[in-house]
């Protein structure tokens, strides 16, 4: 994705399940689990640059100690910057304790970071403040362990308004009127009703207060407080928190949309946004991770009892097709192979582009994240050789020429390395015209390899969003090496329609597809379909019906796909631009038979899966038919 997209944040969550002398028995190292959640945080780093933050929560801990102790960061590199405090904190301590510093009960009396429960966030931020009180994880204070609660989070929730208003509602008076602080004091909110509820059972039971306290403690049920306080929540999430007490819990939403794996072992637990990390940082077989189901909960109790249960009911599974394309880390077995199949499936429009022209076409891709879909778009160049070569040699008749067989079996689609990312432009310069210079040195050519006005030039991307990098960028660089014509190819569909559930595309103006489709409305003289589609929303305004349809689907349905891909053509077609010039997406038939177990579409489809999906396209029409540069939801985490 050469666009600068900010996405979805990742959570890494580990309990440890024996003492901490077992882990300095086994792996000479009682903070083995600590050294492990940093390596969750850094294999996930790709999920979060804005900032991280760190949960140590102490099982079992005499009263005067504190339990639990937060660490949270939003510098540069955040994760590595919290480590670092923690490595500094271990030196002094082992200072201060030379002889029985690995001692488990000397760890857990002085070292803050020396808790059972380790919750972990990386954050990047779709909307609202950087500070650092909007990095996870945020916590409830309370003298009581059974109230104090610290929560992690990948979410994005679509009715934060109608949210806000209940908590209102209650009493309460939340300090923002974020999703973040509308899913704590929710969250707080039942927990707070649950500890209530045992509280006057124990007590008419005769317990004393300090029994009580270790009642209530052992009968709290997490997938009960969760039921409760999710009920109304409208959107994608994936929460992991943890009680001052020790029960710990991670939460998926009813559609999936956001990832979620797990590991269980007799040793430990742990759960994460990537599988991948998993595998990598606990040497585990990826058949051996689970993926947390739509709608279940995976709750850890202070005892070492482990559930996965339903505590909301289950939709159909859309889980986010963007994560496999893009977002997740491709060394996960199966998202690398479904990259691939994405690269495969484009192959058709590629040789219809470059009239089956293999000889005089050179393939690449750009940037780096593109590089699955690649490999995957010249093994089905290969295959389709391999069928012409057939038919070659078939034609050389019964008694070929050698020659003639060994240049036709030696032929392979020509692959270069042709551009790649240099540095990282900081916009320091205001003057425009020296901005725009630097930016042109921000990719790097290798010159010398295309054969000028000879050879067609084919490069895949994971997606074109907004096409900015390609006509600002990316498309004159390309044009230095003189190709006869330069092919850009998306591995994804076009991007019709805002995301709500994670995704830094609200405006759906800024989407160049969208961008064409007015294009062509106003061409074709069908300027009226802009207005009808204002006035059927507005209309829904004011009903109060907003979430129940995507009008906006109006605007490209006059229109094939491939009408719109000529459009976006001839928009990112820079000026005094030389070469040919085409730009090709993934059919949207295709995604499914590419990615089929991950079905959320939504910003290719418009079939967006909760009803505040459509209420937020709705809104994001009216913002741009009415002139408003502004986002169609609510202020994020």
């Amino acid at each position: 994705m050469s666009d600068l997209i900010k996405h979805e944040c990742g959570i890494g969550l580990i309990r440890l399940l024996k003492p901490l002398d077992y882990y300095q028995e086994k792996y000479k190292n009682p903070l083995w689990g600590l050294n492990k959640m940093y390596l969750l945080m850094e294999k996930q780093r790709n999920r979060g640059q804005d900032g991280a933050g760190l949960v140590s929560v102490k099982l079992n801990v005499r009263p005067g100690l504190p339990y639990m102790h937060r660490l949270r960061d939003n510098d540069p590199e955040p994760w590595t910057n919290i480590f670092r405090q923690i490595d500094q904190q271990t030196a002094a301590f082992k200072q201060r304790f030379p002889k029985n510093h690995h001692e488990g009960d000397v760890l857990k009396q002085h070292f803050d970071y020396s808790g059972e429960v380790l919750l972990g966030h990386l954050r990047y931020g779709t909307h609202g403040t950087y500070g650092i009180e909007a990095v996870h994880p945020v916590i409830r204070n309370s003298e009581y362990q059974n109230r104090s609660l610290a929560l992690a989070g990948n979410f994005n929730l679509t009715n934060v308004d109608y949210l806000f208003q209940k908590l209102v509602e209650l009493g309460q008076h939340p300090r923002y009127q974020t999703d973040t602080e509308t899913v704590l004091e929710r969250i707080g909110h039942f927990l707070d009703v649950a500890n209530e509820a045992l509280y006057r059972k124990f007590k008419k039971d005769g317990f004393s207060r300090a029994e009580r306290a270790i009642h209530i403690s052992e009968e709290l049920n997490l997938v009960k407080m969760m039921k409760n306080a999710a009920k109304a929540w409208d959107g994608g999430y994936v929460i992991g928190g943890v009680v001052g007490n020790g029960d710990a819990f991670v939460v998926r939403d009813p559609n999936g949309i956001r990832p979620c794996f797990y590991l269980q072992t007799d040793e430990y637990v742990v759960a994460a946004s990537e599988r991948a990390a998993i595998t990598s940082i606990f040497n585990a077989f990826p058949r051996d991770i689970q993926e947390l189901q739509p709608g279940n909960i995976l709750s850890i109790k202070s005892n070492g009892d482990v559930k996965v249960k339903e505590f909301t009911e289950p939709q159909q599974k859309l889980s986010c097709s963007f994560e496999r394309i893009y977002f997740s880390r491709g060394n996960d077995l199966d998202i690398y192979r479904e990259r691939k199949s994405l690269g495969a499936h484009v192959v058709p429009a590629v040789i219809k582009s470059i009239d089956d022209d293999l000889d005089n076409t050179i393939f690449g891709y750009i940037p780096n994240t593109a590089e699955s879909a690649f490999w995957g778009m010249v093994k089905e160049l290969e295959q389709h050789l391999n069928n012409q070569k057939i038919e070659w040699i078939q034609q050389l008749g019964s008694k070929p020429n050698v020659e003639d067989i060994s240049r036709i079996i030696n032929m392979r689609p020509r692959v270069e390395k042709i551009i790649l990312k240099d540095v990282k432009m900081r916009t320091f310069i205001a003057d425009d015209n020296s901005r725009d210079d630097l930016v042109a040195h921000v990719y790097d050519i290798t010159r010398g390899i295309v054969r000028n006005d000879i050879d067609n030039l084919v490069l895949i991307d994971d997606s074109i969003v907004r096409g900015t990098t390609l006509r600002q960028s990316i498309l004159n660089i390309l044009a230095r090496l003189r190709p006869k014509k330069i092919v850009i190819v998306s591995s994804a569909p076009q991007i019709r329609y805002p995301d709500c559930y994670g995704i830094d595309m609200s405006q759906i103006n800024k989407l160049i597809a969208f961008q064409a489709a007015v294009a062509l409305l106003r061409e074709r003289g069908l300027e009226g379909t802009l207005d009808r589609v204002y006035e059927k929303i507005v209309s829904m305004k004011k009903e109060g019906t907003m979430t129940e349809k995507n009008v906006v689907k109006e605007i490209y349905a006059p229109f094939t796909e491939e009408e719109i891909s000529a459009k976006i053509t001839q928009i990112l077609r820079p000026e005094e631009f030389v070469p040919d010039l085409d730009i090709i997406y993934q059919p949207l038939e295709n995604l499914a038979k590419a990615i089929p177990g991950h079905l959320g579409d939504w910003y290719f489809s418009g079939n967006y899966p909760t009803p505040g999906g459509n209420k937020v396209v709705n809104q994001a029409y009216l913002n741009f038919y009415e002139g408003r540069n502004e986002r169609a939801y609510q202020m994020m985490h």
